[in-house]
């Protein structure tokens, strides 16, 4: 199993929520998501946990690339502008320290006109669990 396989089918909440990898390469990894009237808040417009979901999707990918389950400890989110129903949301991430123990990326989220909606950024805490996994792609 690849670990785009193990993610896009064992993060069951960010599944439901529409996010899902596009690419995994070693230090980036992609992911996409349509905002639906289903990610509408109040407002009307895309509530930001669906946004953090599909940023925190790629993460996961960029911090699991070893050999060790690994997990956030840390992540803040700054939203830019809004996104709003029928945007098509790529989050774009790059490994920033690539630490053994304690790894820290950054997650940039874009819509389909290449407007910058918002900016991820998240330390991570590697386990002592293995991944089962055959690759990235």
């Amino acid at each position: 199993m690849t670990l785009k396989d193990y993610l896009n089918g064992g993060d069951r909440f960010a599944a439901n929520s529409g996010a899902r990898l596009t690419d995994i390469a070693p230090g980036t990894a992609t992911a996409t998501m349509t905002v639906t009237s289903a990610h509408l808040n109040a407002g009307g417009v895309c509530q930001g946990g669906a946004i953090f979901t599909l940023a925190d999707l790629v993460f996961a990918a960029l911090v699991n690339q070893g050999e060790n389950l690994t997990f956030a400890i840390n992540s803040t989110i700054y939203y830019h502008v809004s996104a709003h129903e029928g945007d098509v949301l790529r989050a774009e991430g790059r490994l920033v320290c690539d630490h053994r123990r304690i790894p820290s990326a950054e997650v940039i989220v874009t819509n389909q006109d290449g407007v910058h909606v918002a900016t991820f950024t998240g330390q991570a805490y590697t386990g002592r669990t293995p991944l089962p996994l055959d690759g990235l792609q």
